[in-house]
């Protein structure tokens, strides 16, 4: 059977969806047929301005004629085979990251959760390998996020949240301290202590980001200290802040990055990069992974990334971002413009988010909500300046509808 052939009314798709799957998520009122570059297309064909963009994955645009053909030519040659072969799209997407990032080794895991899993497994593992067992306590920043599984729930700093609720006991081993706080974090450092994981934007925690002077005292601290600097680009990453990498707007070196989401262009695959010192703690059996760095995610990767290098949409990401969020202040009962890049926030003087997030939806745009007063977007970062006028109109309509709720 071909998922073409198959013939179910909207209803019914969504009737089954209910039935069997777990829900976790509020769901938009229509089913996803198609999308390409700006837009999503229902079941009825309208098409939606996507500002949500696969939550900052289609970076070079959905469905991406180059993506396509790369997933395509591959997935009639080898799909998958286990990491003990070497394979040609592993190895030249090795070279091309480790380049475009600064850093000199790789290693691919499935996700953005699973990449900052194996980032705290490298950094403990490094720790006890270098100064014992005792070196293995990391400090994250409140209001952060890394990620769901155990590891990286734990070193998200949200412990009165959902993320925490109804799983503790977390994973020992993480202390988190105020962003933008160079005191908050020098006070969360003890002799125990063998990293700093941080976000240089915080998307979860309400689009904020972190300022040069306090991300560069982090960097002389975890000098000062021999510590590590942990860098979650899972968000951030490929071209979104108007640089390649997040980090590379505040002239600093980490030791470790994480990477996943725009990755991929829509194809699930993660990493981290390192440098040498710190790489070769994993050595044979120290980790691993079915999935991580298949021909058919790494041959997609590489035609993703090169589309953003060559497109050099991280300038357009900076260009366009500073017109959006300029733009964005006139909207009405904005209290708070925040971003960098294309990764923007805005924080409403009322708890209405949820609605103005629905309302926008009604009027065929695509945007999320953070808590009762923050809209997020993370549109693809081929966005034009006309996209962003449209998106504020659509914006400046469902704010007034939510406001009179």
């Amino acid at each position: 059977m071909k998922l073409s052939d198959v013939n179910l009314t909207a209803q019914q798709v969504k009737d089954m969806a209910t039935k069997y799957m777990i829900e976790t998520y509020e769901r938009f009122p229509f089913i996803a047929i198609r999308a390409k570059d700006m837009y999503l297309y229902d079941e009825n064909d309208n098409a939606y301005l996507d500002f949500y963009g696969g939550i900052a994955v289609n970076n070079a645009g959905s469905c991406n004629d180059k993506v396509v053909a790369a997933v395509r030519d591959q997935v009639g040659d080898l799909m998958h085979t286990f990491n003990y072969p070497y394979s040609i799209p592993q190895a030249i997407l090795a070279k091309l990251i480790c380049e475009a990032v600064g850093m000199d080794k790789i290693f691919y895991q499935n996700s953005g959760t699973e990449a900052n899993e194996a980032m705290i497994k490298m950094a403990r593992k490094y720790g006890t390998d270098n100064f014992g067992p005792e070196r293995y306590h990391i400090v994250t920043a409140k209001k952060s996020f890394h990620g769901r599984t155990f590891g990286a729930m734990s070193a998200t700093g949200q412990p009165d949240s959902a993320n925490h609720k109804g799983y503790e006991p977390l994973l020992p081993g993480f202390t988190y301290a105020d962003l933008n706080d160079l005191d908050s974090f020098k006070a969360a450092v003890t002799d125990n202590t063998i990293a700093i994981m941080l976000e240089v934007v915080q998307g979860e925690g309400g689009v904020r980001p972190v300022t040069k002077e306090f991300i560069k005292g982090i960097e002389a601290l975890c000098r000062e200290k021999g510590m590590l600097l942990l860098i979650d680009e899972i968000q951030t990453g490929w071209c979104r802040t108007g640089k390649v990498m997040g980090f590379m707007n505040f002239d600093i070196k980490p030791d470790i990055i994480s990477m996943a989401k725009a990755m991929g262009g829509g194809v699930p695959i993660g990493a981290i990069c390192a440098r040498n010192e710190v790489a070769k703690t994993f050595n044979p059996g120290a980790h691993g992974t079915t999935y991580g760095g298949s021909p058919l995610c790494t041959a997609a990767a590489y035609a993703q990334i090169n589309e953003l290098l060559d497109r050099n949409l991280a300038d357009n990401a900076k260009e366009v971002g500073d017109y959006f969020m300029n733009k964005l202040k006139d909207l009405p009962h904005a209290k708070e413009v925040r971003g960098m890049g294309l990764l923007v926030g805005v924080e409403f003087d009322f708890g209405g988010a949820l609605n103005i997030k629905r309302a926008c939806v009604e009027r065929k745009l695509l945007v999320t909500s953070i808590g009762a007063n923050t809209i997020r977007m993370v549109p693809p970062l081929i966005a034009t300046k006309e996209d962003c006028d449209k998106a504020f109109d659509i914006l400046k309509e469902a704010v007034e509808a939510a406001a009179k709720l």
